[in-house]
């Protein structure tokens, strides 16, 4: 049974026809004429259902113009105001989970369970950072001279652009647009054209807020392009203080080259991510395989944490991939409108296709596929989850990070080579173990352990916590959001010094 009927939810962002993928507070959504058309396509049965007119570099000389201005204001607006605006949108997204849900469903192929746990997600940090937006904390020092004070201080930086992916079209805008919104900074939201429709519906949800709030007009723009060319317009742009960036390490390299070279710019980058759990011969195989389940096939296998290798001591790695098999059984892959669905399609053909190509490469390198590995035959964009054995650690599927719902099982015999394997990648997001021995838990989460950002034991490496700082190391792009203090990248730092004593140290030499 379908748990929402698309055309109401269409109709209720004004969807049900040519909608332009423009906006600002200043101008309000852009013409659709002349535009070049985005289809909006929903996975689930290849279908499009929305057409989006696209931004083009004048819109966006639009946009950054008024971000800019609208900055001058927006940092002098005393953070916890900024916090309540914030907040205020996250009750909005709460109070409209429902038919928001129903644009991620359309745009990504989610679940509706997956689809309002994302936007739970964004609501939780908005929640957030409406409370640290009161925590913006500085500290006093102790200076050499006398009645002297020294004190560190945050300040906004301007304008901060953020680039999503597909894969979290409301949740990674909400991680990096509030921090920077608290932070006393505009934003400028260049989401991915395969989700559009999310991102149009968010921007709906904010203009609310913003009709609540008039003082707090102008913060967020959106813009949609078509073309590559136009996003790469703000990232080259130094009026844009900050890139805020997800997606592959690729374009991430290219982010990093353009901003990093202009100096005092700066870039938040989460790229790819080849997460590997270790499960060791004290574990718990039950809960191991639970949880490295959802790992794999959550979001059919499209989150930048999702489980890739599976890592298991050669005594127990039998009676896990039974139980993976079992576990897996019972995942059911449908059209993700439909209640009972846990697993949708991946996003488009070419997503298909590398899932088929990966495969392949890996018998051809001497794996054997033990577990799923199809095309499902029936409309849409559905493939079965697959477990892949007797993979070589390094070969190309455990190399590289495989955008679907494939995990490679990997044995091994003690635990310093269970790291070694673990660590011995390009990416570093995310990692796991599934133990009960507490020596061997402590020593993978001590320096000689996992190199990753996150680590997670005795769970799955997806689902994020909005209180942990989110993003990893090495080709992952060593930048961080959500919570802990990352709020601190999306500021900048100031040392001061006050002389209140009246004196100075040049008074026995200069007479006056």
């Amino acid at each position: 049974m379908s748990v929402f009927d698309t055309e109401k939810v269409l109709a209720r962002f004004g969807l049900d026809k040519v909608h332009s993928g423009t906006y600002s507070d200043a101008h309000g959504w852009a013409s659709t004429e002349g535009r070049d058309l985005i289809d909006a396509v929903c996975p689930a049965d290849g279908l499009v259902v929305g057409h989006i007119a696209s931004s083009t570099s004048e819109d966006y000389e639009q946009l950054i113009t008024e971000a800019v201005e609208v900055q001058k204001r927006w940092r002098s607006v005393p953070p916890p105001r900024r916090g309540e605006f914030v907040r205020r949108i996250g009750q909005l997204i709460e109070e409209n989970i429902d038919d928001l849900a129903g644009l991620v469903c359309l745009d990504t192929g989610k679940s509706i369970m997956e689809a309002k746990s994302e936007l739970k997600e964004s609501y939780d940090m908005a929640y957030l950072a409406a409370g640290q937006s009161r925590m913006l904390y500085g500290f006093t020092q102790q200076s050499q001279r006398p009645d002297h004070r020294m004190y560190d201080q945050w300040l906004p930086i301007g304008v901060v652009g953020i680039i999503s992916a597909y894969n979290f079209p409301a949740a990674v805008w909400a991680q990096n647009g509030f921090l920077s919104a608290i932070a006393g900074n505009t934003v400028i939201w260049k989401p991915s054209p395969k989700v559009p429709l999310t991102a149009i519906g968010v921007q709906k949800i904010v203009n609310q807020a913003v009709e609540e709030m008039p003082d707090c007009k102008g913060v967020f723009s959106l813009f949609i392009p078509e073309d590559n060319a136009v996003a790469q317009e703000m990232v080259a742009d130094t009026r844009v203080a900050m890139i805020s960036f997800t997606g592959s390490t690729g374009v991430g390299e290219m982010v990093a080259d353009v901003v990093g070279s202009t100096l005092g710019r700066r870039y938040q980058l989460e790229c790819s991510g080849n997460n590997g759990v270790i499960v060791d011969e004290t574990a718990d195989l039950k809960l191991a395989a639970r949880a490295i389940t959802f790992g794999v096939v959550g979001t059919t296998g499209q989150r930048c944490t999702s489980t890739r290798r599976i890592i298991a001591h050669e005594a127990i790695a039998d009676q896990l991939l039974d139980l993976l098999r079992e576990s897996f059984d019972q995942i059911k892959i449908g059209d993700p409108r439909d209640e009972d669905t846990v697993v949708g399609p991946l996003i488009d053909e070419a997503a298909v296709e590398l899932y088929k190509k990966n495969l392949i490469k890996a018998e051809e390198d001497g794996a054997k596929i033990a577990y799923g590995g199809k095309v499902i035959d029936r409309p849409g964009l559905y493939v079965e989850p697959a477990i892949v054995v007797n993979v070589d650690p390094k070969s190309e599927i455990a190399q590289e990070e495989v955008f679907a719902p494939i995990v490679s099982l990997i044995t091994y015999k003690t635990l310093e080579e269970a790291i070694q394997i673990h660590n011995d990648v390009s990416q570093g997001l995310a990692s796991g173990m599934h133990s009960t021995d507490l020596t061997n838990i402590e020593t993978f989460l001590s320096a000689r352990g996992s190199d990753c950002g996150i680590v997670r034991i005795n769970m799955g490496t997806t689902g994020a916590d909005v209180g942990a700082a989110f993003g990893g190391e090495k080709e992952t792009g060593g930048g961080r959001t959500a919570g802990s203090d990352a709020w601190k990248l999306f500021m900048r730092r100031q040392s001061v010094n006050v002389n209140w004593g009246g004196t100075s140290a040049w008074d026995n030499r200069i007479n006056l």
